[in-house]
């Protein structure tokens, strides 16, 4: 076979040919706007967005001017004269002027439902105090005086010594009633002397399974309750009726859609009706009502209660579930808890105890024969792993159900992964699964100087969300925001994965910046890898032809700002399949 060398006048005219396809010029740079061809177009599309800042996401990172738009599909992507071809007497062209156009985000691990619900409760979230969180008790007290339990969430550790709230606090504001308030990472409650009261809790009560009642020095219950000793008051209280529930899931999504959010991975949804209604139940209403806004891959909760048998359970929800914008493909499992509850499980023991490690679970060995058995029936895992040893003991169990099962396109995740040891970073790329980070923790705020640091190992304190590392050492990076536990804003959290600083304080000093990423890894994050975990990246996450209309447009170029400026970006307008979500056309330009 003879191979001939083109010349060099062809390869100067494939090379051209490539450019003018992939690289459009700069809006207002050498390109005229669309407009309506002389003959009829080929496919009249029904929106031209043109003269913009495009950013695809596509495999080469290309940038573009202008995106065409039919049905639910894009059928363009490119420079402003390309897109003429597309327009008829019935397409709308909109001129941005410069305005960004990206792929609809995607949160890989938030809990929507629940964050809907909280609404209806006493909320703490961002107030600045202890004192702040007994006035909010004490008001929605007030004007809740026929509701016989007060229920709350969203307070932070860091205002409390060691992180543990007394229940003598919560008593000084109401102690007829019994009080229960979750803190705003889940993993641990604050309940006042008469919920133990009701719950039968006393000096006697042995801590539970997999949790831990918080005593004083005397021996007593002090007021907090780690993991599953939350559940000992919590089953008690009244739950939200499967109405106020399907309310809660359409204000999330309205929340969510205004950030610029189109898909998310729900991150545990238990089977059963404990919370008073069922989760797959009100995603499969709000879905056929209409109003499922956003594409949805459910994470079914697995229960460290029971055993092998739930597997069957989780094929016929699967089974029956999976329709619609929502998909019920992914399971997830509980490996630890938090570090600053002490319940993370670490390889070695947290400082000042005597050989404290935290908790496991799931043992080891167990975890392994799930996480197979969970495998072989197909099923996406998705693990909650915050400590290292947990973080090492979900790959022995990934790579034990390889061993056993051999290698498939699972694209496992491991969400929250905030302690490592350095030897297990390289263990996604060689495993296959996808590093699902929270970004906005990866700053030194309070939480972190005051609770996390002073309990962990000081060796250990290099490998706190190594984001960079793992990118470095070749391992997919999604980002989630785990809302209601923090934010849901990815402008907010993507500043912070870029600055490794508080996005509010434009002078934080970076915390380790060697892990900062640059702004392409972390759109990318929160675009075509999350679509990647969801297994959805054949149609969403990026702007290319024949993908769905899943866009967002933000008021400015985030390429073209001080990245301590990104947070301050605004949503203009959401598409789910080319229809708008949050925002309308109107806003948008001529």
């Amino acid at each position: 076979m003879v191979c001939m060398q083109p010349s060099s006048r062809f390869l100067a005219a494939v090379i051209l040919a490539v450019l003018a396809l992939t690289v459009a010029p700069a809006p207002g740079i050498g390109a005229e706007p669309a407009k309506p061809s002389a003959a009829a177009p080929q496919i009249q599309a029904d929106f031209v967005l043109q003269s913009a800042a495009v950013y695809t996401v596509d495999r080469a990172r290309t940038w573009a001017e202008a995106v065409a738009i039919r049905g639910d599909e894009i059928v363009y992507v490119g420079g402003n004269p390309g897109a003429a071809r597309y327009v008829g007497p019935k397409t709308r062209v909109l001129n941005l002027a410069g305005k960004m156009v990206l792929p609809g985000f995607q949160d890989a691990h938030v809990h929507p439902l629940w964050a809907g619900v909280e609404r209806l409760d006493c909320k703490l979230y961002d107030l600045p105090t202890r004192e702040a969180y007994a006035r909010a008790v004490a008001e929605y007290a007030a004007s809740h005086p026929k509701e016989p339990w007060i229920k709350g969430a969203g307070w932070d550790m860091g205002f409390f010594p060691g992180g543990l709230p007394t229940r003598q606090e919560l008593d000084a504001v109401v102690s007829d009633r019994p009080v229960f308030l979750a803190s705003k990472d889940g993993h641990s409650g604050w309940v006042n002397s008469k919920a133990l009261e009701v719950a039968g809790i006393t000096r006697e009560t042995p801590d539970p399974p997999r949790g831990r009642i918080d005593r004083d020095k005397n021996g007593e219950p002090s007021g907090s309750l780690q993991e599953s000793a939350i559940e000992l008051v919590q089953k008690l209280a009244p739950r939200p009726t499967p109405e106020e529930a399907r309310d809660g899931l359409k204000f999330a999504m309205r929340k969510l859609n205004a950030l610029g959010i189109t898909s998310v991975q729900e991150a545990s949804v238990p089977l059963g009706d404990a919370q008073g209604y069922r989760m797959l139940e009100v995603y499969r209403d709000v879905d056929r009502s209409g109003a499922l806004t956003a594409r949805v891959v459910a994470s079914l909760t697995w229960d460290p209660e029971k055993g092998d048998e739930q597997i069957q359970d989780f094929v016929r929800a699967r089974r029956e579930y999976t329709q619609g914008r929502l998909r019920a493909h992914a399971v997830k499992i509980f490996q630890d808890g938090v570090i600053e509850a002490k319940t993370a499980a670490l390889l070695e023991p947290y400082r000042g105890t005597q050989g404290d490690t935290g908790i496991a679970l799931i043992e080891p060995e167990t975890l392994k024969r799930i996480v197979t058995r969970l495998d072989k029936e197909g099923f996406q895992l998705h693990f909650h792993a915050i400590g290292d040893a947990a973080i090492r003991q979900v790959f022995d169990a990934l790579e034990a159900a390889r061993r056993t099962n051999g290698a498939r396109d699972s694209r496992h995740h491991l969400s929250h992964i905030e302690l490592f040891h350095p030897d297990d970073i390289p263990r996604f790329r060689e495993l296959g699964a996808v590093a699902n980070f929270q970004p906005l923790w990866a700053l030194a705020d309070g939480y972190i100087r005051k609770l996390t640091l002073p309990i962990l190992p000081p060796e250990t304190h290099r490998w706190i969300y190594p984001i960079a590392s793992v990118l470095r050492s070749g391992g997919i990076v999604a980002f989630g925001s785990d809302w209601s536990v923090s934010s849901a804003n990815p402008l907010e959290e993507m500043e912070v994965a870029v600055r490794r600083a508080d996005w509010t304080d434009p002078d934080a000093a970076p915390f380790l910046p060697e892990e900062r990423i640059d702004l392409r890894d972390a759109i990318a994050a929160f675009t075509i890898n999350a679509a990647y975990v969801s297994f959805q990246d054949d149609r969403t996450g990026s702007i290319e032809p024949g993908k769905l209309a899943d866009l967002v447009v933000l008021d400015r170029n985030l390429f073209a700002i001080d990245p301590n400026e990104i947070s301050e970006a605004r949503v203009l307008l959401t598409l789910l399949g080319g229809k708008p979500v949050y925002g309308n056309w109107n806003d948008l330009g001529d």
